[in-house]
């Protein structure tokens, strides 16, 4: 049996909609539409019990924590805070506009390009914030093998997971971009998923599901009871040769 790892991404914030670097200095949580969305993700849950998770796990950065506050009822859970799940740090850049970092630091610096370069003095680089997400993600899945786990995270963990896992040039950020939306379920599965693999891999089984906030502002919402399972899953595909291999 395989661990199964969902990554939640936070509610829309504040942050995000005033454009400000927000790390635990600046960070002032969700928007009012963003706590509807965490809402109808807790609705949905709790009708469909489709995640019959043993942990919850969140960034202790506040739009995270008080997505999982939101959610947690849903699952039963208490809430595990874990440092290492936090978005991409500001550091010294912590509560500055996109047009006061450019005023102070200049110009973004191009990850691509200069992938061990911090954010700013005392914030991550991407080469460093990867390999956080990276060990915090084997040490989550090391830790409730065989077990499901919701982590509540960011879209930049959320990005991080898809390059780590699907075994991309994890150095530097993809050519192109993902846009992991705000209360969405990305679900990842790790074990042995062939009956002929020597190693542990991983399978994404979703990306970006966030039917539940398709009915905010529509005439009617989505009835969530009775929906016991929304990707029933059948046998997986055979592996390729080049997969058994590997």
């Amino acid at each position: 049996m395989g661990t199964h790892i969902y990554l939640i991404r936070h509610g829309e914030a504040v942050a995000n909609v005033e454009n400000i670097l927000a790390g635990m200095r600046s960070d002032t949580g969700l928007t009012p539409l963003g706590v509807t969305q965490a809402e109808r993700l807790r609705d949905r849950l709790a009708a469909t019990g489709e995640i019959a998770a043993d942990a919850l796990i969140a960034s202790t950065l506040p739009r995270a924590m008080q997505t999982a506050e939101i959610i947690a009822p849903a699952l039963g859970l208490d809430i595990i805070p874990d440092d290492d799940v936090q978005e991409l740090r500001p550091g010294e850049a912590d509560g500055l506009r996109l047009g006061e970092y450019i005023e102070r630091y200049g110009p973004f610096r191009d990850f691509r390009e200069e992938p061990y370069h911090p954010l700013a003095p005392g914030g991550d680089s991407w080469g460093s914030f990867v390999t956080r997400v990276g060990d915090a993600l084997h040490r989550i899945a090391r830790g409730y093998d065989g077990r499901t786990v919701v982590v509540v995270c960011h879209g930049g963990v959320v990005d991080a997971s898809l390059l780590i896992g699907l075994g991309m040039a994890a150095i530097a950020p993809a050519v192109g971009q993902f846009r992991t939306h705000n209360t969405s379920i990305t679900e990842w599965e790790r074990g042995l998923l062939s009956p002929t693999a020597r190693t542990q891999r991983w399978r994404l089984i979703r990306y970006n599901d966030d039917l539940h906030v398709r009915d905010i502002g529509a005439t009617e919402r989505i009835l969530w009871t009775g929906m016991s399972s929304l990707h029933p899953e059948g046998e997986p595909a055979a592996p390729l040769p080049t997969e058994e291999n590997g």
